[in-house]
């Protein structure tokens, strides 16, 4: 029986307070570039938040598994969180952050297809498939509509290989959850699934940087402060939030919030960063948005419509018999 609860006012607000913080993770990563490589920075994140994690699962009096089967799931999650940032960081080199944002944020569905395929209560419904289709063709739109612009072909090429990242930043993030939700890492405490992502993370982002050369850093107020964002706000705070929403209210509920994200990655990056947007791209955005909703709020609103007509049969019945 499903314990979980109706979202609520204070659910909301937590929801959109955490959409927010995920938006503002690209936009300092892509603000400060010049300091250190966005891969590198977010592996010393992801080792910092780690080290905390650890620290209240033993403030809670808990152990990690760290040897058997669980652990070895543990660190398939990691190595496909590691992927999706290495994806990312890559991806904040040629494109804005604007862009990375939108496309990192197609995850959703490319977890209701991974879902679908694993698990029968998660079978997508019609209404679902055209969500689908309509975010398919946000996405193509997305990337052709830049073939029209007065762009440099050069400039043009790299956003596009950018974008492309980003997107795959998405796959890699969608088949995360459907290896979380499909294994027995289900059932442990969400912070122990945190710190097989953060620990993992942390070895693979930093080794990743140390191949490619990244390993310099330019030490500055900048840098420190999103660094400390990063690692307390975003790595340890938000996704404790997030899970700890999950466990208390419904998962179609909270998801319809996701399209919160990419909407404030675009408005934020064009506030903070400056970063320009064409028509093209918000024209295919607001179909890979539609279709993030689509795909997430169809089990909420079938609920609902289900409930309603419950309710009405129940108001008809004594006039019916009578």
């Amino acid at each position: 029986m499903d314990n979980r609860k109706t979202i609520d006012t204070a659910a909301m607000g937590l929801m959109v307070l955490v959409c927010l913080v995920w938006a503002l993770q690209q936009i300092g990563l892509k603000a400060t570039a010049e300091f250190a490589s966005p891969v590198l920075q977010v592996g010393l994140r992801s080792g910092v938040a780690a080290v905390l994690v650890f620290l209240l699962v033993i403030f809670k009096r808990q152990s990690i598994e760290l040897i058997g089967k669980t652990a070895v799931l543990g660190i398939v999650a990691g190595v496909l969180f590691a992927v999706e940032f290495i994806f990312v960081g890559e991806a904040l080199k040629h494109t804005s952050a604007s862009h990375v944002v939108v496309f990192l944020y197609t995850a959703p569905i490319f977890a209701a297809l991974g879902l679908h395929w694993k698990l029968p209560s998660e079978r997508l419904a019609l209404v679902q498939w055209c969500g689908i289709a309509v975010a398919a063709m946000g996405i193509g739109y997305a990337f052709l509509a830049p073939a029209g612009s007065t762009r440099d072909a050069v400039d043009l090429e790299s956003m596009l290989l950018g974008d492309g990242m980003a997107l795959l930043g998405g796959v890699a993030w969608g088949m995360t959850t459907v290896v979380i939700r499909t294994t027995r890492l289900s059932s442990i405490p969400p912070a122990h699934v945190l710190f097989y992502q953060l620990a993992v993370a942390f070895i693979a982002l930093t080794g990743f940087a140390a191949l490619k050369g990244e390993m310099s850093m330019a030490l500055s107020q900048a840098l420190i402060l999103n660094l400390a964002f990063q690692a307390i706000i975003v790595s340890l705070l938000s996704f404790l939030a997030w899970f700890w929403l999950l466990r208390k209210y419904r998962a179609s509920q909270l998801g319809v919030f996701s399209f919160l994200t990419p909407l404030f990655g675009v408005l934020l990056g064009v506030t903070i960063l400056g970063e320009p947007v064409s028509i093209g791209f918000l024209t295919g955005a607001v179909g890979v948005l539609f279709g993030i909703v689509v795909v997430s709020a169809y089990p909420w609103l079938s609920q609902l419509l289900a409930r309603s007509l419950v309710n009405r049969n129940h108001v008809c019945a004594p006039f019916e018999n009578s």
